[in-house]
């Protein structure tokens, strides 16, 4: 069998991969070893800047099968009958720690999924957890700033990161659950995902419902506590990723049960939470799961950057019967994260495989042009401006979704405030559903973590906020604490 000839970037031959070229023997290098220079120019380049949050990650492809008729709340195409299957991609990830960090870490999870439908692609971009730690976006990079390496010391501080925490109560429904026993899954496959924000579902008729996805997994979960953590990060820092790429190599495919809490538009502005604050929860016995359909994942990439590195994910990326909510914190998302890979990616970064519509051949059909990495395909004559009268893509007048109404006068307002609107009941709720040993594990997690701040205020702050949410929860912290300190 004949070997492929290696080949420069402009597909020349190369005639020597060992030597490079040099003013005669054991003379300096040559200037002119174009093979030399693209290979060591194209080594200073390989690296793109990693994503500010969510860095660290792993992916992979599967499908999405519907398995129960949703058709009556939402229009979307592949949701719309039984049986449908729709190819996806995966991304897991932590969110604090660099694309260096461990895998077996105490750090919520990313759960994004990209849905390519024949509508166009549909990207869900979740967590492991059904809340988040604030309610607003302007809050966002204050609280990644906190939680990343401090610019004096280069590492995580505690100081900084109980200090935003004591500065933002809403962030106690969070931190219960990060603290808790789920906060560091066994793996990928082990843990469930969330849509975490709301959305808006829109049916054929025309009628509005408020969503909430909730992706249980089929593995069963199963978590580490912070010993078992600690042992798997020294002998495997990579070990969700391993677990990933080895399980579904060896055709064990990990898969999901997709459910949806759905609320009629009308009920959303008298519930008794915010149903559009991301610290909150819809409870089950308010509006029940219903199950939509199955994710199965089968199948690793073939090259980790080109797939994983580079797939981009953004909640703007909507399909007809499915748009955004009044969720602030999705609101800035919808932003942000589309930004963030311009960024990083490029303009054209839509163009790569990953990331490319399957639903329109040759990628997306639009105006735009140009730009870093352009590869667009329109064909000669083709017009870069609409509209025109030659042939060229046009609107079809159909929104994606319902309009939300909206009223009142520009601001900087606060959320408006439900019956039981507080940053505290619902991580109250959460405590007393533990059981004992839950609890135990749960104050000595926190307390760990909090003894080492370095300012009594700071502790107490925190210390109050549990208190407020259990008297119970705030009394244990409280003297976990004052143990490890005295």
């Amino acid at each position: 069998m004949s070997k492929r000839v290696l080949t420069t970037e402009s597909g020349a031959p190369v005639a020597d991969n060992q030597n490079s070229a040099t003013a005669g023997v054991g003379g300096p290098i040559l200037l002119q070893d174009q093979h030399l220079l693209e290979k060591l120019a194209r080594f200073n380049r390989e690296r793109i800047p990693e994503r500010v949050v969510h860095a660290r990650g792993s992916g992979a492809y599967g499908h999405f099968e519907v398995t129960d008729d949703v058709s009556a709340y939402t229009s979307a195409d592949f949701l719309s009958e039984v049986g449908r299957k729709t190819e996806l991609f995966l991304r897991f990830s932590t969110v604090a720690d660099s694309l260096g960090g461990a895998d077996a870490v105490r750090d919520p999870r990313g759960f994004a999924v990209k849905f390519y439908t024949e509508e166009g692609n549909y990207d869900l971009v979740g967590n492991n957890t059904p809340v988040f730690f604030i309610k607003d976006p302007i809050k966002f990079p204050d609280f990644i700033h906190s939680q990343k390496r401090d610019p004096f010391t280069g590492k995580q501080e505690a100081d900084n990161v109980w200090d935003f925490w004591a500065h933002a109560p809403e962030a106690t429904h969070q931190v219960t659950w990060l603290m808790g026993d789920r906060g560091i899954p066994a793996s990928y496959r082990h843990m469930n995902g969330y849509g975490s924000h709301t959305y808006q579902w829109t049916n054929a008729q025309g009628e509005a419902f408020f969503v909430k996805y909730h992706f249980k997994t089929n593995q069963g979960i199963r978590s580490l506590s912070a010993d078992q953590a600690a042992e798997l990060v020294g002998k495997d820092g990579n070990s969700h990723q391993t677990d990933l790429l080895q399980s579904i190599e060896r055709g064990v495919y990990p898969s999901w049960t997709l459910y949806v809490q759905v609320m009629p538009a009308a009920e959303a502005a008298d519930y008794r939470f915010n149903p559009f604050d991301l610290t909150k929860v819809w409870p089950h016995s308010d509006y029940p799961l219903q199950r939509v359909g199955r994710l199965v994942l089968d199948r690793n990439p073939d090259n980790v950057f080109a797939e994983v590195e580079q797939a981009a994910f953004s909640p703007n990326n909507f399909v007809p019967g499915i748009g955004p909510s009044p969720d602030k914190m999705l609101q800035g998302r919808l932003f942000a994260y589309a930004d963030a890979h311009r960024y990083r990616l490029g303009v054209n970064h839509t163009l790569l495989p990953v990331n490319a519509p399957k639903a329109v051949q040759g990628g997306a059909n639009n105006y735009g042009r140009d730009g870093l990495m352009a590869a667009n395909a329109q064909g000669r004559g083709a017009k870069n401006y609409e509209p025109n009268s030659f042939g060229g893509p046009v609107e079809t007048g159909q929104p994606l979704a319902a309009p939300l109404a909206i009223h009142g006068y520009t601001g900087t307002h606060e959320a408006p405030a439900h019956t039981k609107d507080d940053d505290f009941f619902q991580a109250g709720e959460l405590y007393r559903l533990m059981s004992e040993e839950e609890k135990q594990r749960l104050v000595a997690n926190i307390a760990g973590g909090l003894s080492q701040v370095s300012r009594d205020d700071i502790i107490e702050k925190n210390i109050a906020h549990f208190a407020a949410a259990d008297a119970d929860y705030g009394k244990r912290v409280e003297e976990a604490v004052r143990a490890l300190r005295d």
